[in-house]
């Protein structure tokens, strides 16, 4: 309870003006003058640009306070199995060898979010070849290195071992104290007072229910103070995202704009395995697609590249957004890339950027 004290005029003649002595020469005092309002808004940096990520805003300039600042990291498509885990068992079951030259990168952030796109399961049997994936549970160990809060379980891998393997993944991060997400449940990590909340939905080999994932996002729209959603999607190695005819039939790009019209703040993509192009949708970010972050397709220099997002929040605010070029080595291990490789990496992601953008101008 808060105690309010007024304080009143003593009794008596206190209270009685004494008498002006010479009325002729008195003048009215002048009144005082208006009260200042307060400020009406508080500070709020300007709006984010795609110009702004490439090169990155210096948010020094911006003067922010840090207690108001937080961060999150994505990552492109993880997947430990197949050549990724044949390399893990040539380094004695050394899990964290996948991470160990991006870590540092990966679990600066307030909150780290990846996309698991292989089942976890203890009876994963060593395998170089095919499409049915499977990694170990000991990979726990390397996600936790990385510092990841949240692995989105939506992709067209996850249930390459039934549902038993889905639920055992689930328990091993359940184990491992990483949240997870899906289509049905909702991730929700608190970073010092601001909620940040996750759902994925997968439209590869399937059709994605878009009113289910209206219901979805504003189900938990008013829970949390930042939505992200996750998406796996759209056609695979090009730099524009599109749909994939009889694969993934839904439009990235017009997923993403309902997203965000149902109260998304935020997109993450992936699936396409190539670094894809970045939009501003009505003021809310999108990633089209991170690339790969571990996984065995070395077959390609542009299946070995992905970029680790870095998204920083002033508030709710979207005020910054970094990439960092990776180049996949030996099958599983992703590795900063520098100098004009690095710079080449982030020009392919602007003009993709700004062929979507002239490309959705065109109609």
């Amino acid at each position: 309870m808060i105690a309010i004290s007024l304080a009143c005029g003593s009794n008596g003649d206190d209270d009685v003006p004494a008498p002006l002595t010479n009325p002729d020469t008195y003048e009215s005092p002048t009144p005082p003058g208006p009260v200042p309002s307060p400020t009406a808004s508080p500070f709020a940096p300007p709006p984010l640009t795609v110009a702004d990520a490439f090169p990155p805003r210096d948010l020094s300039a911006l003067d922010l306070d840090p207690a108001r600042v937080r961060t999150l990291v994505a990552t492109g498509d993880v997947i430990p199995a197949r050549y990724t885990d044949f390399t893990i068992r040539n380094q004695g079951d050394d899990f964290n060898y996948t991470v160990r030259a991006t870590q540092d990168i990966v679990s600066a952030g307030d909150v780290t979010v990846i996309n698991l796109e292989a089942p976890l399961v203890e009876y994963c049997q060593l395998h170089t070849e095919g499409f049915t994936f499977c990694g170990r549970p000991g990979f726990i160990g390397a996600l936790h290195a990385a510092g990841v809060d949240v692995a989105t379980l939506e992709n067209n891998h996850i249930g390459n071992y039934g549902l038993d393997g889905i639920d055992a993944t689930k328990g091993y991060l359940d184990g491992g104290g990483i949240k997870w997400a899906d289509r049905y449940s909702p991730a929700i990590v608190e970073v010092r007072g601001m909620k940040f909340g996750f759902l994925a939905f997968n439209g590869v080999i399937e059709i994605i229910d878009r009113d289910a994932m209206v219901v979805a996002i504003q189900e938990l729209r008013p829970q949390v103070d930042v939505l992200s959603v996750s998406f796996h999607w759209g056609a695979e190695y090009v730099s524009v995202p599109d749909i994939s005819p009889g694969v993934a039939e839904d439009s990235p790009v017009e997923i993403a704009h309902l997203a965000i019209d149902s109260g998304a703040d935020f997109i993450i993509g992936n699936h396409p395995h190539w670094v894809q192009a970045v939009e501003i949708y009505n003021g809310k970010w999108i990633t089209y697609a991170h690339g790969n972050y571990i996984f065995d397709q070395m077959w390609s220099y542009e299946t070995r590249v992905g970029v680790i997002g870095k998204y920083t929040f002033f508030d709710k605010q979207l005020v910054g957004v970094e990439f960092t070029p990776t180049l996949i080595e030996n099958y599983a291990q992703p590795v900063p890339m520098q100098g004009e490789e690095r710079q080449a990496v982030l020009d392919g992601m602007k003009a993709a950027s700004d062929q979507l953008s002239a490309r959705l101008a065109g109609g």
